[in-house]
């Protein structure tokens, strides 16, 4: 048993996998015959007699094949993904596009290219192939057939056997040969019809690109709802335990007051504790996301950042309308960084803040009179800003010479 179907494995082993292949040549030729038919149809129907005639037998065919262009490319198509299982995409995005603005398209001369070359080419090869396929079964099998003739006409043949045995094998290496080339065949037609058929390199990089950037601002989006909800959650939930704690602990302060000094002395550094816990959440629930930057916008947001810093800070904002929320989040993080920054490392003695819209673009302006020599590199947060501002297509930039000024600018998408 083992043996048997060992050998059968040997046996059909050149043949293996090369059903898919032959049945895709066939269709290929059948789509390339239609075609054919369709350019020949005016020469069955006009006779060329003159110039003008022959020039109409040749021009029809030719806008046939053109109008039909679109067609033959996604019978191309489906030809592929029945067959063999490869899907080429649409160089085109959304539905297809209408028989005029194809043929403007590029795509309409790479398709159009493979219809009237690389198409009837690979089709005649595939039917030399089918044909080769035919023939050699025919000469494999002799020996089934050729019971088929008269005995008195084998007979007159001498050494017919001998022959028919050289044609068998014949036909068994024509057999492994046509198995190979279909196989060859199909995957040169692959190469073809996915450079000529589908989008192009540059196209395929254009949306790749456009996906990327598709996702990137989803994913923007989704980590600042995540944001917001456990700022949400902090300030509904935590924060709210820590007020009543704080409050609890304040009133045993103030009304127990027949305690040992210890016990007193135990619920003062609580109490003390609690607040200072209230006033460190507070600082993490306004770096997530402050409230007041949902509520109101970002110009109290950014006005709240300046009264809490310890030198003086100009904040202008003029905004028509409120930005994307992603946009919105990333221009006053860059604002709370920029000036984290100008109070550790610029040693200046005022700041200014300027944020407006011009046209499409946010622009948002962090200006110190310090000493300068920020650089994205020298571990001061701006090349973790910069990679901040990059999520929704902004730019940062930074002008900071020796002994300052020190100017920062960011340009963000002003959409709503």
């Amino acid at each position: 048993m083992h043996t048997t179907a060992r050998l059968r494995r040997v046996i059909l082993w050149p043949f293996q996998g090369a059903g898919r292949p032959v049945a895709f040549l066939a269709t290929g030729a059948l789509i390339q015959l239609a075609a054919l038919v369709v350019m020949a149809l005016p020469w069955i129907f006009l006779v060329p007699e003159t110039w003008a005639a022959t020039l109409l037998a040749v021009l029809v065919p030719l806008a046939a094949l053109v109008s039909a262009g679109p067609s033959l490319t996604e019978a191309q198509r489906g030809r592929f993904r029945a067959r063999l299982g490869v899907h080429i995409p649409s160089p085109y995005e959304g539905s297809r596009p209408s028989l005029p603005e194809w043929l403007r398209s590029p795509a309409a001369r790479r398709q159009l290219g493979y219809h009237l070359l690389f198409g009837p080419l690979l089709a005649l090869a595939a039917v030399f192939v089918l044909l080769m396929w035919a023939a050699s079964a025919v000469a494999a099998s002799i020996y089934v057939w050729i019971w088929l003739v008269p005995p008195e006409s084998r007979l007159g043949q001498v050494g017919y056997t001998v022959l028919a045995a050289y044609i068998t094998v014949a036909g068994i290496a024509l057999l492994c040969a046509a198995s190979w080339l279909s196989r060859a065949l199909a995957r040169l037609d692959t190469r073809t019809a996915t450079l000529r058929l589908g989008p192009s390199r540059e196209e395929q990089l254009a949306r790749r690109v456009e996906d990327l950037a598709e996702s990137r601002a989803g994913l923007v989006d989704t980590v600042d709802a995540e944001r917001r909800r456990i700022e949400r959650d902090l300030h509904d939930g935590a924060q709210q335990r820590l007020v009543s704690l704080a409050v609890n602990l304040g009133l045993a302060k103030a009304t127990l007051g027949d305690l040992p000094e210890d016990a007193r002395r135990v619920i003062d550094e609580a109490h003390r504790e609690a607040k200072e816990a209230m006033e460190e959440l507070n600082d993490l629930v306004r770096g997530l996301h402050p409230a007041v930057l949902e509520d109101r916008g970002l110009d109290a947001a950014i006005s709240g950042i300046a009264a809490r810093a310890p030198l003086p800070v100009g904040v202008t904002v003029n905004l028509p309308s409120r930005p994307a929320p992603a946009v919105e989040a990333v221009a006053y993080f860059t604002v709370s960084e920029a000036l984290t920054n100008v109070v550790k490392h610029a040693q200046a003695s005022r700041a200014e803040v300027t944020v407006e819209c011009l046209g499409a673009t946010l622009v948002l302006v962090v200006s110190d009179d310090g000493v300068g020599g920020a650089e994205p590199a020298g571990g001061t947060g701006l090349a973790g800003l910069a990679k901040r501002v990059a999520s929704v297509d902004g730019r940062l930039s930074v002008d900071s010479p020796v002994g300052g000024p020190t100017v920062l600018t960011v340009e963000l998408p002003c959409v709503p």
